[in-house]
């Protein structure tokens, strides 16, 4: 009793008092089984090249990308992302190195998939960005323009050899009309029909990829703005996503992440699929940024953001502190 009155349901710090307390209520948890690690392979090296504006992360050479993921199985984690990084004097205008069985991203799905087998869910990025010489997601026509249905041929290619290299999961990430029926159709026809597509469905134009321009090498000339979605809209992204449910996809992505969470609720809300969101370079560049400099407590918000993107629906978290995360979790 105090002086304004008795209240006895109304005491909501009740259920805030100890550690324990709060853990036991939580609504919400992340899990290491939540989380995905993206991960970059280069060609060409034989030391890892630390991502300047991503510290902690890195280039791998096939060998190191090998023990990433066993350290990732061991951490409970439940997928890996893999990113190829060509040699520039093997980019080309229709990104030929990305459907060369002998490629960086097919040789190190074959090395991943040779030394954890099915313990990790192995995903490869199915785009032609890291593999052209002017940094596009698909093929140019005479005017400079992206030409999405000649596009949609080469992710064809893409997905047909990345899945022969050992691919659990495809993640077509281009951002193309029509890409995940042509990549379902290209799957089910060359003895894939178990490989599994994460759609890239709402995929944003942001500011926020600029770290991991440098991770890939890109050489991206001009901007993604007429394929990768206007940061402005939220029914654009959900007619993405029916189009997407519609062609195949089993599951789908937002991405970035931390911007958009109002989306990804949406997106979470709308779907029976399992809903993944990527928390991207700029959003772990920050952190890691501020943290450097005193300014937040790092591991706090390490969880917090995550926390966050499970909050808002998403089923699975890719995210560069994946295997740190899961370690803390455990």
């Amino acid at each position: 009793m105090t002086k304004y009155g008795a209240f006895p349901g109304s005491r909501p710090r009740r259920l805030r008092t100890t550690p324990v307390m709060r853990r036991m209520v939580a609504e919400n948890r992340v899990h290491p089984a939540d989380l995905i690690l993206p991960a970059f392979v280069r060609e060409g090296i034989d030391q890892p090249v630390p991502i300047e504006a991503m510290p902690g992360v890195v280039q791998h050479t096939r060998e190191t990308l090998r023990k990433a993921a066993v350290e990732a199985v061991e951490a409970g984690v439940s997928g890996i992302m893999l990113f190829g990084v060509p040699e520039d004097a093997k980019k080309d205008a229709v990104g030929t190195a990305g459907t060369d069985p002998d490629g960086i991203l097919q040789l190190a799905l074959r090395d991943v998939r040779s030394e954890v087998g099915d313990d990790l869910v192995i995903m490869s990025d199915l785009c032609l960005d890291e593999y052209t010489d002017h940094g596009h997601c698909g093929v140019l026509d005479a005017d400079g323009r992206i030409d999405n249905d000649a596009t949609l041929e080469r992710y064809a290619e893409m997905a047909q050899v990345q899945a022969d290299a050992g691919a659990h999961v495809v993640g077509p990430s281009g951002m193309m009309d029509g890409q995940v029926g042509v990549i379902r159709d290209a799957l089910d026809q060359t003895g894939h029909e178990d490989v599994s597509i994460l759609a890239y469905t709402v995929k944003y134009s942001s500011a926020f990829y600029g770290p991991f321009r440098e991770a890939v090498g890109s050489a991206l000339q001009g901007d993604r703005k007429t394929y990768q979605q206007d940061f402005s809209n939220v029914r654009e992204s959900l007619r993405e996503l029916a189009l997407d449910l519609d062609e195949g996809a089993d599951m789908v992505m937002v991405k970035p992440a931390g911007p958009y969470l109002d989306v990804l609720a949406k997106v979470a809300e709308a779907v029976d699929v399992p809903v993944a969101a990527y928390q991207i370079s700029g959003e772990y560049a920050m952190v890691e940024a501020a943290a450097e400099k005193g300014w937040i407590d790092r591991d706090k918000a390490i969880l917090e953001t995550l926390t966050g993107i499970k909050r808002a629906g998403a089923s699975t978290i890719l995210t560069y502190w994946a295997v740190e995360a899961a370690r803390a979790l455990r």
